[in-house]
């Protein structure tokens, strides 16, 4: 279910100049905010909390997972590109695990090691919250990958369809309405924050735990598996 030269391929459009740089613009910023936050405030749990839960969760992660997830596959798909791959004798289900695996590597690189480092900065990890909201944005780096993934493959406007996902329904509407958080990849992750943080860090999420992990499990595998479905009826025109 990996192959290595589908792999080649899009690390080398991910890690591109352009691209690579916009998505490196996010965490940069995060790392900046937590030292002024660091140097001005000190060491505050409330502080951390605060950063890393309503910036880096719920904006830096989905707004790189977007970028990293829809240009796995979808630029592909637009200068039908994708028809050379799907030439090939390699099974529609492998070129997009290998893509999912991908776009997790890239993304996680860009988010998971930059809200660990700013977790250090803020409070070194007091209350476990910097390992806390590590765990949970790794939990969301897989999730989001195979969302915005999917979306890739099934509409021409991956882009602005992960953009309003993630700064719309999860970022406004999932503060404004509770209810939202059950179809909140961010409030899903939040479950392990909340595990892994101690009492006192103030670390919560608006569902269980158990409905957290099934959610993103479903999440995950079903958008890697509907993906696949989806490029397996692609025409060698391109077309669905």
């Amino acid at each position: 279910m990996y192959h290595p030269t589908v792999a080649r391929l899009t690390f080398r459009a991910l890690l591109g100049r352009k691209r690579a740089l916009i998505m490196g613009v996010l965490p940069a910023l995060l790392l900046v905010i937590a030292v002024a936050v660091r140097m001005l405030s000190g060491a505050d749990d409330r502080a951390t909390v605060s950063v890393l839960g309503g910036f880096a969760l719920a904006a830096v992660v989905p707004l790189v997972c977007v970028i990293a997830g829809t240009g796995s596959i979808a630029p592909e798909i637009d200068d039908g590109s994708v028809v050379y791959l799907l030439s090939k004798p390699v099974s529609r289900q492998t070129i997009i695990t290998t893509k999912f695996i991908v776009a997790v590597a890239v993304t996680g690189m860009f988010t998971v090691v930059p809200v660990y480092v700013a977790g250090l900065i803020l409070n070194g990890n007091s209350q476990y919250i910097a390992f806390a909201y590590t765990a949970a944005t790794a939990a969301a780096v897989i999730a989001y990958s195979a969302i915005f993934l999917l979306l890739g493959v099934v509409s021409r406007n991956a882009v602005v369809i992960g953009l309003i996902y993630a700064l719309i329904w999860e970022a406004l509407f999932g503060r404004l309405m509770p209810g939202v958080g059950n179809l909140s990849v961010q409030q899903w992750s939040l479950t392990l924050a909340e595990q892994i943080a101690a009492t006192g860090a103030n670390v919560s999420s608006t569902v269980s735990l158990p409905a957290g992990v099934i959610l993103l499990v479903l999440a995950t595998v079903g958008g890697v598996w509907y993906a696949g479905r989806r490029l397996a009826s692609f025409t060698f025109a391109g077309e669905h």
